[in-house]
């Protein structure tokens, strides 16, 4: 970056502005000219570190909800409840508002499955080998039925995204793990 540096007492502003501004007028009404002025930072500060509206977002999700590369030691119940009560509200909402970005732009897509989808997989998978996963099960498949339900309800609003269906998720993965022979095993 060419001219002064960032001052982080800045990013983390604009970040946060970034933030609220999302859960009050939803990710599609959110503009940079309007994250500028919600903290109070010129406009021309804001395009030059981030290229576009996703970009600040993506790393606003990283940056202040927190990066999701450690590993986590919760139990499956526990992991899938947290998830689910942050999925469910405004971040649910800003990442789901990025993914629906990424259908017309292959990089944010990328960047997006780098920084924030592939390591909450990997920390899903992470809790599942400890558990210990089922027989012969293919973990990433399981990871994606996981998510897949979260999703599903996420975007539908069907039915609650809630710590009920964490616990019946981790039930059915443990009635899954213990059922004998190839039925109970998912495929591999």
């Amino acid at each position: 970056m060419v001219g002064r540096p960032r001052s982080e007492q800045a990013r983390r502003a604009i970040l946060k502005a970034a933030l609220r501004l999302c859960e009050r007028d939803g990710y599609p009404n959110v503009t940079l000219k309007g994250i500028a002025e919600e903290a109070g930072a010129g406009r021309q500060t804001l395009y030059r570190w981030w290229d576009t509206k996703a970009d600040l977002l993506l790393e606003a999700m990283t940056d202040l909800v927190g990066s999701s590369h450690a590993p986590s030691q919760a139990g499956l119940e526990t992991f899938l409840s947290e998830t689910f009560a942050l999925a469910d509200g405004a971040i649910g909402r800003i990442v789901a508002g990025l993914m629906a970005e990424a259908q017309s732009d292959p990089a944010l897509g990328e960047r997006l499955r780098e920084r924030l989808i592939g390591p909450r997989r990997d920390a899903l998978r992470a809790v599942l080998e400890r558990m210990p996963p089922p027989p012969g099960a293919d973990l990433d498949l399981l990871v994606d039925m996981i998510f897949g339900a979260m999703w599903y309800r996420l975007l539908n609003r069907h039915a609650p995204l809630d710590s009920a269906l964490a616990g019946d998720i981790t039930a059915l993965v443990a009635r899954i793990a213990a059922s004998p022979g190839p039925h109970g095993d998912l495929p591999g």
